[in-house]
């Protein structure tokens, strides 16, 4: 169901007009407008990057590396989701890699920042695209299951967003979520991502737990390159560009060396489609359900 975000009526009819309301959300440019003055104002990313982003990311080890294992775990725990939203989209590069892995399913997809949609358009024409804050989120019980890559740590209210997961989730539904990991890692990468924090494994789980959900899966990720991350920030980094910064937090590696990268992320990607749950690493995968309605006895 839609939801609207002034008097929070539930409705299902066409169009997003509210009936009892009447308030409709901004259109710009054929794209929806839940929140059109936080995409102006807000300090969760750099806008201006998302070009860059989009020209990395198709030959990027760590983003490919991600897309293969997002794919595996989706596919264990939900088969085929008839209906998936992904907040946070960015660029699109996970939801094209979603739209190939599961042709039948129907792809939503938000972003708070307009230019990261205008990439995402491109690459996944027939998904619902629309701008959003993800602290409130128009739909109710509406989606199979909603992910949210790499996005939580942007936001400084991450149990209100887990919150609102929960509630455009459908009982029965899930949610997966990646989310950078472990506080002695946080180094200027983070600061150049804007992060609010890194989490602990049990921080994040116990914030998934009480937003609601019952967690089936959790695995860190990243976790064979563990010792390279940290020597990588614990080397000392200099340049003030925005080009020689993201050399430095490792964005431009050489095709060499990225091609090795990438076969390591290879190896990982095999041993969490085992089953396995590895211990520590870069990032944290969470797998998590909303439980299903218990039907009252007669």
């Amino acid at each position: 169901m839609k939801l609207c975000l002034s008097c929070q009526h539930s409705f299902v009819e066409p169009g997003w007009k509210c009936p009892v309301c009447a308030t409709t959300p901004a259109d710009r440019r054929g794209i929806l407008s839940f929140a059109p003055a936080l995409a102006e104002h807000n300090d969760g990313f750099n806008p201006l990057l998302f070009r860059r982003m989009a020209e990395i990311e198709p030959g990027h080890f760590w983003f490919a590396g991600r897309n293969r294992i997002l794919a595996e775990v989706i596919r264990r725990y939900f088969g085929q989701p008839d209906n998936l939203l992904e907040i946070g989209c960015g660029t699109g590069y996970v939801l094209s890699a979603l739209h190939a892995a599961f042709p039948g399913t129907r792809l939503s997809a938000s972003d708070i920042y307009p230019e990261g949609l205008a990439f995402a358009a491109q690459r996944v024409p027939g998904a619902f695209l629309f701008q959003m804050d993800a602290r409130h989120i128009p739909f109710q019980e509406e989606f199979d299951l909603i992910g949210a890559f790499d996005v939580l740590e942007h936001v400084e209210e991450d149990s209100t967003v887990l919150a609102q997961l929960y509630q455009a989730c459908k009982p029965g539904g899930g949610i997966v979520l990646t989310v950078p990991q472990h506080r002695w890692l946080w180094s200027q990468a983070d600061d150049f991502a804007h992060h609010k924090r890194r989490y602990l494994r049990r921080e994040l789980l116990d914030k998934v737990t009480r937003a609601g959900f019952r967690t089936i899966y959790a695995t860190s990720f990243v976790s064979l390159l563990l010792p390279l991350m940290l020597v990588q920030r614990l080397a000392k980094k200099s340049g003030t560009s925005v080009e020689q910064q993201m050399e430095g937090v490792g964005l431009h590696t050489g095709r060499v060396v990225n091609a090795l990268l990438g076969t390591i992320m290879w190896l990982e990607w095999l041993l969490i489609k085992a089953g396995l749950a590895l211990p520590a690493g870069g990032s944290l995968l969470v797998v998590a359900r909303r439980p299903e309605v218990r039907k009252i006895r007669s």
